[in-house]
């Protein structure tokens, strides 16, 4: 079936260039859908003719008369082709299909049912297409398909096309408060020697030239601070970042991520930063700080309190992590359902453990502070307690939305967690961090005191409410 209606279309391709060009390269657009409308009184009343172009996504022939609408970005608009009328009617008839691209010119006026509309005196077709499309009432309702085809999901839902005017406005509106706040916009590596800045298994590849192995960076992190080193004091990027880990409503491997990094400044300073950048994300997106999701209002302004990492593990877990061994977390973790691998350390059973039982518990926006070192081998410790570290996470309907620490800029502390990340590698953890000579030459040189903070586009998903990979506009498939 749909071979046959692949093969009319071609032979109607075919018919069609004996009389003109199909596919040609000047089009003479001179008002679009959504202006024609809202112009109409004036268009009206001058009676000079228009050329609107888009797609055809709907066709209805009455013999001499054939009415279809035409969709570009703005909206559609209908226009009327008529016998007598319109040059080379009869040839532009046998032509059309659903899906075509066409350039019409003409003057506005209005239908006995009154719908503004165009009569052509002129109509050509500009964009043959082959393959008929989903109709716009059915549209896709395969998941799968609808990702991997995703131009026919964004054609045929224009609710899908909004969700991506909205992830513009999303970065938008980050950058420019960064950009306002002073931060310097930066771009650094792709490629990286070392993949450093996170706990994540990398993607590798190999550079010809070079004739070296390199991995695709799984962090943003350690060249920004590496700035910081070279002098300067706010500085930010917005790129993407691979991990070669699991797909689930949260995760991609390869997604857009925020970082910077602030000279002089602590993660107190950092936690009250990030919270007006939030307040105004939100606000820019739907107009208010309330916001429905998954069932539950938010309220995304006022007071995020601050929730204390050991205590609200040890009231959801029953560990004291001040006092417990690798050994009990181990147990706590498998009388969980969890399954962790037998070269975990004590920080990645933490990890999993708070994931499982604090982590859902947190709704409403909050910052949870200060856990223990083994989890955060980038961050400095608590002056107070050197067993933990001030960090921060943004936690919100269960889930990390966002993350920031004071920066340890002790290059022998470093170090020191550096080879303890190593340890864990050697023992088989593949996502443990790696040690980077190049990082630690630039903080022997001084870094200052600085804060740092990352968030992804998770954020963005999470307040669309759907899952991270129907935000992206071609997520990463298995092929066919």
């Amino acid at each position: 079936m749909l071979n046959d209606l692949i093969a009319n279309r071609r032979k109607k391709l075919e018919e069609y260039r004996k009389y003109a060009d199909p596919y040609p390269a000047k089009v003479k657009r001179t008002i679009r859908a959504a202006e024609a409308i809202n112009n109409f009184q004036a268009l009206l009343k001058s009676k000079k003719p228009v050329t609107v172009a888009g797609r055809t996504v709907s066709l209805r022939d009455q013999g001499k008369i054939v009415f279809g609408n035409i969709l570009d970005e703005t909206g559609s608009i209908q226009v009327v082709c008529q016998k007598g009328v319109t040059k080379d009617f009869d040839i532009l008839k046998r032509a059309l299909d659903i899906g075509d691209f066409i350039e019409v010119s003409g003057k506005v006026f209005k239908t006995k049912r009154g719908e503004k509309s165009i009569l052509a005196s002129a109509a050509r077709i500009i964009a043959k297409s082959l393959r008929p499309f989903p109709d716009a009432w059915y549209g896709l309702e395969d998941v799968e398909t609808k990702l991997r085809e995703r131009y026919l999901d964004l054609l045929t839902h224009g609710e899908v096309r909004e969700i991506f005017r909205q992830k513009n406005i999303f970065w938008e509106t980050i950058r420019g408060y960064m950009k306002d706040a002073g931060f310097l916009e930066v771009e650094t590596p792709v490629l990286e020697f070392v993949p450093g800045g996170a706990e994540a298994e990398p993607f590798q590849t190999h550079h010809k030239a070079l004739d070296t192995d390199f991995y695709l960076r799984i962090s943003l992190e350690l060249p920004l601070k590496k700035l910081l080193v070279g002098g300067y004091e706010k500085v930010f990027e917005i790129g993407r970042i691979f991990r070669n880990e699991g797909i689930d409503r949260e995760h991609l491997q390869d997604y857009t991520q925020m970082e910077c990094y602030w000279a002089y400044a602590d993660y107190n300073d950092m936690m009250a930063f990030v919270r007006k950048m939030y307040f105004l994300v939100v606000k820019k997106l739907f107009g208010g700080y309330v916001t429905k999701i998954g069932g539950r209002k938010i309220k995304w302004n006022g007071v995020w309190p601050k929730v204390d990492y050991f205590s609200v593990f040890k009231h959801e877990s029953g560990l004291d992590l001040a006092r417990v061994s690798r050994e009990d977390l181990r147990k706590k973790a498998f009388a969980l359902g969890l399954t962790p691998e037998k070269s975990a350390g004590r920080g990645r059973l933490i990890d999993l453990i708070f994931k499982k039982t604090v982590r859902p518990k947190l709704v409403s926006p909050c910052f949870l502070v200060n856990p223990p070192v083994d989890v955060e081998p980038l961050a400095k410790r608590l002056f107070s307690d050197p067993d933990r570290v001030e960090r921060f996470q943004i936690v919100a309907l269960g889930t990390e939305l966002g993350k920031g620490f004071t920066e340890l800029n002790d290059p022998v502390d470093q170090r020191a967690r550096f080879e303890e990340q190593m340890k864990l590698r050697e023992a088989g953890d593949k996502e443990a961090q790696r040690l980077d000579e190049d990082f630690l030459r630039a903080l022997e040189y001084g870094m200052p005191p600085a804060a740092g903070f990352g968030m992804s586009e998770r954020l963005f998903a999470v307040l669309m409410d759907r899952p991270v990979r129907e935000t992206v506009i071609f997520p990463l498939m298995r092929p066919k």
